[in-house]
């Protein structure tokens, strides 16, 4: 028995646009409510959520039977943390702050088996390998985990043609406020220069036969970016739609009070 298909990777590789939301409310619960939404995809994300290994894999847990494709972002590109993503059953990993192709190389070894690699192997033990009874896991891991790297700074913007040269990097992600801020304009991630360098950048990405993603909330111009070619591109956040549906409600409750 082989390592389970990813369809989110497969989907990429053939070109399907796969519309995705963030999941930061860091409780499986609120986990498994976004899974029932319709989204291709979910990121459970850890950089910027209050989340710990035991609540990515209880996260994991509730979204991987669903129609959604869980996608694990760590808080950085180490290998030690990819290591323990994977074994708790993540096949997706989206890694920000990726700045060089070195970098994009060391997390390219991270998700894989040696001698491709250096993940580590603990498969028997795992939730990846439903605790050894995917015998054929250690085998056939390699082929269905997605790499998704995070280019978000100005030096990631002048190392982008030599980070898609990297082998065995599926998508590249680009971080609009992250690159806003980089570039000078912190908090406008709709400042001309930024939109330009952001389309440039999904030019160069799929250019180069690579998915390119984005997290945009405004529709409009995720629309244009779908039609640039960004093939995976996250459209909410679960903390913003429940904050901004509780301060609407709130507001249009206290202005019925004459």
């Amino acid at each position: 028995m082989p390592a389970p298909k990813n369809t989110f990777k497969q989907a990429l590789k053939e070109g399907h646009a796969q519309i995705g939301c963030w999941v930061g409310l860091a409780d499986a619960y609120a986990a498994e409510v976004m899974s029932t939404c319709g989204f291709d995809w979910l990121v459970i994300d850890g950089e910027h959520a209050p989340n710990d290994l035991r609540s990515l894999r209880d996260q994991l847990q509730v979204v991987s039977p669903s129609d959604s494709h869980p996608v694990v972002r760590l808080p950085i590109g180490e290998t030690w943390m990819v290591k323990q993503v994977l074994d708790a059953g993540a096949q997706t990993v989206l890694i920000p702050m990726i700045d060089t192709a070195e970098q994009a190389a060391e997390m390219v070894r991270a998700c894989r088996y040696p001698p491709e690699g250096v993940r580590g192997v603990g498969s028997s033990l795992a939730r990846a390998s439903k605790f050894g009874e995917i015998a054929d896991y250690l085998h056939s891991a390699n082929d269905e985990i997605c790499l998704l790297v995070q280019v978000e700074s100005v030096e990631a913007m002048d190392n982008l043609d030599d980070i898609l040269a990297v082998d065995n990097v599926d998508g590249v992600f680009i971080g609009p406020a992250d690159l806003a801020a980089s570039m000078g304009h912190l908090g406008n991630a709709n400042h001309a220069d930024v939109v330009a360098t952001i389309e440039d950048a999904v030019t160069r990405i799929t250019n180069a036969g690579r998915a390119a993603g984005i997290l945009i909330t405004d529709l409009n111009a995720a629309k244009r970016y779908l039609d640039l070619g960004a093939t995976f591109v996250a459209t909410g956040i679960d903390v913003t739609l429940l904050a901004n549906a509780g301060r609407k409600l709130a507001a249009d409750s206290k202005a019925l009070i004459v």
